[in-house]
């Protein structure tokens, strides 16, 4: 059985087995504005996937797709890094953290300050054209999106598809095998915020506890493999971060005298 614990504990284990991986799921960007996708109140509950988020969608009708991302694109770019983003980039200046893997797209982490971050589901960050296979940035894009409903390719005039990983497509070949790399060496991973539901993310903590890692969760609601962590800390992934780095200084600060 988990150890049911407080931020002061996931400190202790830091200490112990850092530095961590980090795992980021919906969950920390819902302190910032940005709705989760499968709970009540998610963004599928209001709108099929399959029709404005999955290959097969964009292949059959981009402009129809680019209507609900256009506006998704301004909404997350609006949000700001909540107070558990600024933490784990805090944590990383502290040597307590070695990387953040997240299925986010956001780009949070890299705006709070985290400089290790790999993003398995892709980012709004980069956009390609599936016709000629060159790619754009998010400031090309926005410009674009200012005239016209859909952007295009510079080079062909295809529409583009946003750099995310959609439904019916693959992850990332390099990012997710940096993803399973990192999680085998973790002497500790802490999924934060994950419902731990998506594959084959989902299957991570399972390296690391095969490699002999120890694994916590911070998560609002029960998961799954909440059985297969040594700690789960219920509760707010933004306030219970904030605590650990602001322990973890207090207490190198301590070393240090």
């Amino acid at each position: 059985m988990p150890r049911t614990g407080t931020a002061e504990d996931l400190a202790t284990l830091l200490r112990e087995h850092g530095p961590a991986i980090v795992l980021t799921g919906a969950g920390m960007s819902t302190e910032s504005g940005i709705p989760d996708f499968r709970s009540a109140q998610g963004i599928w509950a209001e709108v099929d996937p399959f029709e404005v988020a999955s290959i097969d969608a964009f292949r059959r009708d981009p402009r129809r797709v680019w209507q609900w991302y256009g506006p998704r694109i301004h909404g997350l770019l609006a949000a700001e890094p909540n107070a558990g983003h600024h933490a784990l980039a805090s944590l990383e200046r502290q040597g307590h953290v070695r990387a953040v893997v997240t299925q986010n797209i956001d780009t949070l982490h890299t705006r709070a300050g985290s400089e290790d971050v790999v993003e398995v589901h892709g980012s709004i960050r980069r956009f390609v054209c599936l016709g000629c296979r060159a790619t754009a940035s998010l400031d090309e894009v926005l410009a674009q999106l200012e005239v016209r409903d859909a952007p295009e390719c510079a080079a062909c005039a295809t529409i583009l598809k946003p750099g995310v990983v959609m439904f019916g497509e693959l992850l990332p070949v390099d990012a997710f095998a940096r993803a399973e790399a990192l999680a085998r060496e973790a002497g500790l991973l802490v999924a934060v915020g994950s419902s731990l539901q998506v594959w084959p993310v989902a299957g991570l903590p399972a390296e690391t506890i095969r490699a002999g890692g120890v694994f916590a969760i911070v998560n609002d609601e029960p998961t799954a493999y909440d059985g297969d962590a040594r700690l789960v800390v219920r509760g707010r992934s933004a306030e219970a971060l904030a605590r650990v780095a602001e322990m973890l200084v207090e207490a190198g600060a301590a070393d240090d005298g």
